[in-house]
């Protein structure tokens, strides 16, 4: 009888550093947080639109930065809690019995 076995999928820290510094909450969807991306990017939207009171000059390169920086810290959250959790599911293996040699 085969064991069934679950196929588990770290994140990249760097490729979702890399996606949301591309584009404002990619990092985010690629780390499966989907609604926390699409939210990056209205807000990403709503700054730019502030950029024509000038405030949106201070708050678009700091949700951008802040956008990285969340994504890079996800991924490690997300494979931090991969790692436990496959940590805790392996079963020791059963010791082997040594075999006394009778001489």
């Amino acid at each position: 009888m085969a064991e069934e076995q679950t196929v588990v999928f770290y994140k990249n820290p760097s490729i979702a550093t890399l996606l949301s510094f591309l584009f404002m909450g990619a990092g985010q969807i690629y780390n499966g947080e989907t609604r926390k991306g699409v939210i990056f990017i209205a807000l990403y939207a709503v700054s730019i639109f502030l950029m024509t009171f000038l405030i949106g000059f201070i708050t678009t390169p700091v949700l951008w930065i802040w956008g990285m920086v969340d994504a890079n810290r996800s991924a490690n959250r997300i494979n931090r809690a991969l790692a436990s959790r496959l940590a805790s599911d392996e079963k020791p293996e059963p010791e082997m019995k040594k075999q006394a040699v009778a001489r």
